[in-house]
Order: structure tokens, then sequence, then C-alpha cells
């Protein structure tokens, strides 16, 4: 007992570190991304920013497209193929980024990226497998926690790396993730057992039929994941609008935006990887993903009407906390889904957050500028925050609603139980 106890911290781990990767490289591009795109385009930082529109897009749409394939993949032959692939896959993208002669080599490392960013998909799968009751919804928060820690990690790297040489950031990252890689091979013990295997099917595994698939649980459940998407797209606003909202509105230089994303950074990994372990069998599930959601909501209301530049960081503890709702609803939704249909399931859910990154930055941009241009006849840079608390709100109407209905796996909430 005390030797599969040591297995599953040390899976739960690596589970971390591959999480902790996806985001670190993300974060290595936030302060290197505008003079590398300036490089290898030839334009300037208007037209870069186009550029990296479009490279987001790029690496949303792929992972829209493979992560209900990667997740089906996990569930006829196991987590860890999969998640052993991805890695391989994070390791080439940090490669084309650092040695990419031109922009379309960008490209095509951010499509790779996407393909392999879908290791969420199985990352969380694997959690599902591992843990059981409120002690899975608790295990999510490491996902939480390792994507604040590598953003924060991700950003410092970048800026100071980035100052020394433009590719040694990216190098950096694909040594970690070509090592943890070597790590699993030899670690990680895959997680599915056989009779939770299932055949792959390619009806299940196109991102359309995937989230198609969704209808077929229950009314309760999938106003559920109704409210977990809308949670995310009003997220978007501060995840895209946060900078220049401060430069818009307090004239913050960089340094000051980058002191704020390693604040934020820090708070999502003590809330994620800390707090919500707490908080979850203290009050139970239900009364987390409603707190967790009003969190969200006030912190985007205190944002949007702010306007003293030092209550940014105030205000971001509200908002942070809002992550202890995300993680119960998604392990909420987990556990009322069978063990042979946890990795469509989780596929299906990373589906759903990378068609909000593909809607919700483009919606949330298009409303900062409307109403900070000298065109508009109110000027109101806090909109897109506004806009979040409104969505915050509908999401909340819509999980009292599912929280009502007749079905009985909803009505009895799930138990405490210690790690399998």
């Amino acid at each position: 007992m005390e030797k599969k106890t040591h297995q599953g911290k040390a899976a739960l781990g690596f589970i971390f570190v591959t999480v902790f990767i996806d985001t670190l490289g993300l974060g290595i591009i936030i302060p290197i991304l505008p003079k590398l795109l300036e490089k290898l385009a030839h334009v300037d930082v208007s037209m870069a920013s186009q550029y990296s529109g479009y490279l987001t897009f790029t690496y949303a749409m792929m992972q829209f497209i493979c992560a209900p394939i990667l997740g089906n993949l996990s569930d006829r032959y196991g987590r860890r193929p999969v998640l052993l692939f991805s890695l391989l896959g994070f390791g080439v993208d940090y490669l084309f980024m650092a040695f990419a002669p031109t922009i379309f080599w960008l490209f095509v490392g951010r499509f790779i990226a996407g393909i392999a960013g879908a290791s969420t998909t199985t990352a969380t799968a694997y959690i599902s497998d591992v843990s059981s009751g409120e002690k899975r919804a608790a295990n999510f928060g490491l996902i939480g926690a390792a994507t604040g820690l590598g953003f924060i990690l991700g950003i410092g790297m970048g800026g100071f790396l980035g100052d020394i040489d433009i590719k040694l950031p990216f190098l950096c990252a694909a040594g970690f993730a070509l090592l943890n890689a070597i790590y699993g091979f030899f670690i990680l013990p895959e997680s599915l057992t056989p009779k939770n295997r299932r055949r792959f099917e390619w009806k299940r595994s196109n991102p359309i039929g995937s989230l198609i698939g969704l209808r077929h649980h229950s009314l309760a459940v999938s106003t559920l994941i109704t409210a977990y998407t809308i949670v995310y797209i009003g997220q978007k606003a501060v995840e895209s609008c946060l900078p220049f909202y401060v430069i818009e509105k307090f004239k913050w230089s960089g340094s000051s935006i980058s002191a704020l994303g390693i604040f934020l950074g820090l708070l999502i990994v003590a809330i994620q990887g800390g707090f919500v372990r707490w908080t979850i069998p203290k009050f139970g599930l239900r009364k987390n993903i409603m707190a967790g959601i009003a969190f969200y909501g006030i912190g985007l209301i205190l944002i949007a009407f702010n306007n003293t530049p030092w209550l940014m960081y105030a205000f971001m503890v509200p908002y942070c906390l809002g992550g202890i709702g995300g993680t119960a609803l998604q392990g909420f939704i987990s556990e009322h889904v069978s063990a042979k249909e946890q990795g469509e399931l989780q596929g299906a859910l990373a589906s759903l957050v990378s068609v909000t990154t593909v809607i919700g930055p483009l919606m949330m941009t298009t409303i900062f500028h409307h109403f900070t241009t000298n065109e508009s006849k109110i000027y109101f840079p806090g909109a897109p925050f506004l806009l979040g608390a409104i969505l915050m709100a509908v999401s909340i109407i819509l999980t009292i609603r599912s929280f009502k209905k007749k079905d009985p796996k909803l009505l009895t909430q799930p138990s405490a139980t210690p790690a399998r």
C-alpha cells in the first residue's frame, strides 16, 4: 500500500511538471514574442501584434481539433503513451521557435504546440484515474497551480534569458520538455486499467462530434458544462486585456505589468495548489462552485471600476479566489461520468476551452478597443471586465438551475475518499 501511494504521488508530480512545462512555454513567449516577430517578419510593433493574434488562433484551433482525438486515444491505449508523445511535441515546438529562420516556421511550431498542448486533456483524465471523490477535485487544482507557476517562471525566464540571446529561453524550454519525457518514460506508470479501456471511434474523436456528444449526458450535467464554458469566456477579459487596461488607464510600464503578472501567478499557485485542497473537503463541491464563480464576478467588477493603480493588486485576490469554483466545477462534472469516458469528457472540455480561446480574446479586445478609441462616445476601459462579470452571473444562474434538476446523480454529494 505504501509503495502504491508513493507511485501515485510520483505520477501526480509528473502531471504537474507536464502542465507546468506547457505553461512555461507560453509564459516565455509573452515578453519576447514582439521582438521575435519584428525580427522575423520585418514589421513594426503594430503589425507584430496582428501576427501574434494569428499565432494564438493557430494554437487554439489545433487544440480544439486535437484535444478530443488525444482524449479518445488515451481511453483506448492508455494515458502514458499520449502524455509522452505530447512532451516530445512540446520539445519540437520550442526548437522550431528557437531556430525559426522566417515567421512561417513560427506558425509550424504553434501548429505542433497546439497538438501537444492538448495533453492537458490526458493529464486531467490521468488525475481522474488515480483519484476519487473530492480528492479528485482537489487534485485538479494541481493543474491550476502548475499553470500559475509556469506562467511566473516563464515570464521571468523569457525576459532575463531573452536579453542575453533571444533563442536561449526556447532552448531551455525544449530541454525541460525532453528531459521530462525521458523521466516519464522510466517513471510514469499507466493509470488506466485494461477493463476501463474502450474501442477508439473517429465519430467520437472529431471536435464537433465531441461537443455534440456532451448532449448525451443528463440535462443537469450538460447545464453545468455550459456554465463551465461561460466561466472560461469571462476569464478572457483578464487574460487578454489586463496589460492594455493598465497601460491605458494608469500608464504603467512594462516592468510594472511584469510585477503584477508575477503577483497574479503566485496567487494562482497558492490558491490552486494549496487553498483549494482545504476548501473542497471542508465545504464540499457545490459550495465551492458557487463561491468561486461569485469571487470571479466580484473581482471583475472591482477591476472594471478601479481608479487607483495599487488597488489592482488587492482586486486580484478575489478574482484569483474564483479559481476554487472552476476546479470544483470540473471535479463535479467528472464525478458523474464513467471511468471509461473520462478521456473523452476531458477532451470535450478541453475543446470547449479552446473554443473560448478563439472567441474570448477577440471578443474582449474588440470591446476594449471600442470603448477606448477616440471615436467612442463612451470612454470606459473597464468594459470587458464588466462583461466578464455579467457572464459570471449567467454562469451562477445556470449552476443553480443545474443543481435543482431531478438528476439522481446530482442529488448525491460525492464523498471525500483517499486517492487510489
